[in-house]
């Protein structure tokens, strides 16, 4: 049961006028050429499901960077939201070709901030971690928190300010799950990192996601098999991030990411990753840096829930890594314990897909010996 927050439904309006205001989202087509006519790039999601289509065969038997893939030029959706476009001919051919497609919107391109509400039962995190960066006495009793519309609405209140989940000037969009995604728009040039409201090293509050760049968030009207997203009373396009929300991104490390140099040094990978790539290496550091520099692209997966092209990381690492084995450069058992400590950080409690996955790549990786002169 979703939580009473004095949140309109959708089938009430705001103002007490008797009438809801016409969507532009009747079907996942329109949806879809609604939101590339507001400028947001739109992939297509799994009929039914909150991820991205899937690849191609080639693509899915083949790991290789989405920007060396043939398919996003020729127009297909490959690689979830790095195929996402707002050309209306691309995106009528394939909601023609699959109709039941739900509607992504990659939020980097589409200069989008959302913060994603969450109203999952879970045990209450010690004070630290409900708002992070701010001091709470222990002698502040905290019993009456249940999820994260009550620590953004602690969060508001602190800073004197509304609370995000009631801003009616905005685009908000209530989850099947009984969430709430509240989406604003950033000043252009401006990035913001995205985080889960559990994450431990990055996070606005507790239960309260961030999706922006390098991220997707799915469109209103969208329908899975756990409900629709449906759009409140209300605005129908994003206001402008409030300035207030823009600080606390800040202050709690959701920096606006600057564009990194060509060859600059990889995320560091956790420290279980790191032991098992010096296990691994077997003394040679060459290959030790290769198979670094694609596990830090997974476990940077840890700060997107969905959206990051995990799954795609994660069998471009098995496949490096397969590729060393068979090229005599490392053992395979401790190649493949540092692909599960970088996968399990990245998304705990899915060990066996993530297994399945890794060891996947790995034989297609050992059937090619990765020469470390080449880069791939």
């Amino acid at each position: 049961m979703p939580p009473d927050l004095g949140i309109p439904n959708s089938d009430s309006a705001l103002g007490g006028s008797g009438t809801a205001p016409a969507e532009p989202w009747a079907n996942p087509l329109e949806t879809a050429l609604w939101c590339a006519a507001q400028g947001w790039p739109v992939h297509p999601l799994a009929p039914g499901r909150k991820t991205p289509a899937p690849n191609c065969a080639d693509c899915r038997d083949r790991p290789h960077p989405a920007q060396e893939c043939p398919c996003i030029p020729a127009g297909h959706w490959c690689h979830g939201f790095h195929a996402a476009t707002t050309d209306p001919s691309v995106l009528t051919a394939w909601w023609r070709r699959q109709p039941r497609f739900g509607v992504g919107v990659s939020c980097g391109p589409a200069g989008l901030v959302v913060i994603d509400v969450d109203a999952h039962p879970a045990p209450l995190p010690t004070p630290d971690r409900l708002l992070p960066g701010i001091h709470i006495p222990d002698s502040v009793c905290l019993d009456g928190l249940r999820h994260g519309f009550h620590s953004l609405a602690v969060l508001a209140a602190l800073r004197g300010r509304p609370d995000p989940a009631q801003d009616g000037t905005t685009l908000r969009v209530r989850t099947p799950s009984g969430g709430l995604h509240v989406w604003y728009t950033t000043r252009p040039g401006q990035e913001w990192r995205c985080s889960t409201g559990s994450g431990a090293s990055r996070a606005l509050a507790w239960q309260v996601d961030i999706r922006s760049h390098g991220g997707y968030i799915i469109a209103p009207g969208t329908r899975t098999v756990s409900g629709r997203y449906t759009a409140l009373d209300g605005a129908r396009r994003p206001a402008p991030l409030p300035g207030w929300l823009g600080a606390e991104l800040e202050r709690t490390g959701h920096r606006p990411v600057p564009p990194g140099p060509r060859g600059g040094s990889p995320t560091p990978v956790p420290s279980r990753a790191r032991a098992a790539v010096v296990a691994a290496r077997g003394g040679r550091d060459s290959a030790a840096r290769a198979l670094a520099t694609v596990l830090a692209a997974v476990t940077e997966c840890a700060a997107v829930p969905q959206g990051a092209g995990f799954t795609e990381k994660l069998n471009r690492a098995a496949f490096t890594a397969g590729g060393l084995v068979g090229a005599g450069r490392m053992a395979a058992d401790a190649a493949e314990a540092a692909l599960m400590a970088a996968a399990t950080h990245a998304r705990p409690g899915q060990e066996r897909r993530c297994l399945a996955i890794i060891r996947s790549g790995m034989g297609a990786g050992s059937r090619r010996p990765l020469d470390l002169g080449e880069r791939r």
